[in-house]
């Protein structure tokens, strides 16, 4: 995680958040995990809360009627590949390696899925997820970044592991920093959104199951206490989608993608 340095050679707050508002949190979940659908959708609709769901469709498929409850009740659809590809530094990857891949591969990957989740959901995603957090493809001095083919289909591509918040008046939304929220306590949460608030940044979050203690889990307890924190309005957090954030930042910027 970045380090209290780094936030304190930080330019004070200046960007305009909706309603006052002085730090932008955005709740995003990878894969299309079950527990999302299971659990997590209660939990959110209980606050109020919406957020995103970087989905493969296969996943979907799993729970087709619950992801049709989640587009229903606003929460936003992203597209996170149509096969998960990663390096194949990871074995359970090595049949699609990103070290394979060509750009015209990865872009039928991204628009494949586009069309899936728009037959199995009715809506087409804007946002996008890095698989593993990873924007290459091929090998050594065939390597090619995908992210302007991401900044070309997307509103916004999410990254993962990331070690900061987004500053909303310089992010390239084609790379929108993915910071983890798996396996961590509310105590290590809190301390990131108060400093990001004092430099009016967007936080984005990113985890994949929600339930108890396991691996790579976001904590029931950890979140509820996150969104508790989020819409007390002493703290001045304005929560909402990736893609409903990254829209505003634009707009603000007078730009588009």
């Amino acid at each position: 995680m970045v380090s209290d340095s780094a936030f304190a050679q930080q330019a004070p707050a200046s960007f305009a958040w909706p309603e006052g508002k002085r730090v932008a949190l955005s709740l995003s979940f990878d894969d299309a995990r079950l527990s999302q659908v299971d659990v997590g959708l209660a939990l959110l609709d209980r606050y109020g809360v919406k957020a995103t769901f970087f989905v493969v469709p296969a996943n979907v498929e799993q729970r087709l009627e619950g992801w049709r409850r989640a587009v229903a009740e606003g929460h936003e659809l992203g597209n996170h590949s149509l096969n998960h590809p990663c390096t194949g530094n990871f074995p359970w990857s090595r049949e699609k390696a990103l070290e394979g891949y060509t750009l015209a591969q990865m872009r039928h990957e991204l628009v494949e899925a586009n069309r899936r989740i728009q037959a199995l959901l009715g809506a087409t995603p804007e946002t996008f997820a890095y698989p593993c957090g990873q924007t290459f493809v091929g090998r050594g001095v065939e390597t090619s970044s995908y992210v302007p083919l991401v900044a070309e289909l997307f509103t916004a591509g999410r990254g993962w592991l990331d070690e900061a918040p987004n500053d909303p008046a310089f992010c390239d939304m084609a790379q929108v920093m993915g910071m983890e929220m798996d396996g961590k306590d509310f105590e290590q949460i809190k301390p990131l959104l108060e400093r990001a608030r004092e430099a009016g940044q967007w936080v984005v979050l990113a985890g994949h199951e929600i339930g108890s203690p396991g691996n790579q889990t976001t904590r029931i307890t950890m979140l509820e206490q996150l969104i508790e924190y989020a819409q007390d309005p002493a703290n001045q957090v304005w929560i909402a989608p990736v893609g409903t954030v990254a829209a505003y930042i634009l707009e603000q910027r007078g730009t588009t993608r």
